[in-house]
């Protein structure tokens, strides 16, 4: 991301539910790829660029990599918060960021995604899809 540009975030309060803990009574690790993904569904409702709009456009977004570091643990019925940071690029892809906060506001994991576009033939894109830079133009990206 270039310096001069403001980043666009998105932040989601979750709360941990039983089915997520393990036998420690922990968040198992697992999960927090699925945390990702709410920040991500969430970040799109905010921002106008959700998986019905891509699809709408004709488009699908595999993610073909992902990352994810693990700081603190969180417990059953606790809250924390995800805040989910758009990655601006040159190539035809979605990176985003993952931050996600304890109640006492505490870094308990990041991680980052990466997808790509693929047309309805299943073609990688090498390009930005026409209503990915609209949408980049319309964010002033």
């Amino acid at each position: 991301m270039q310096s001069n540009e403001k980043p666009i975030q998105c932040t989601e309060e979750v709360r941990v539910r039983f089915n997520e803990t393990d036998p420690l009574g922990i968040v198992w690790h697992g999960h927090y790829i699925v945390y990702f993904e709410d920040g991500r569904e969430a970040f799109g409702r905010q921002h106008g660029l959700t998986y019905l709009d891509i699809q709408k456009a004709g488009f699908v977004t595999p993610i073909i990599k992902s990352t994810c570091e693990h700081f603190l643990p969180l417990k059953y019925g606790e809250t924390f918060n995800i805040v989910t940071t758009f990655v601006n690029s040159t190539a035809a892809k979605l990176i985003y960021r993952y931050e996600l906060f304890n109640q006492d506001n505490k870094l308990v994991c990041s991680g980052e995604t990466i997808q790509v576009f693929l047309d309805s033939d299943n073609n990688l894109c090498l390009y930005n899809p026409e209503f990915f830079q609209a949408w980049k133009d319309k964010m002033g990206l």
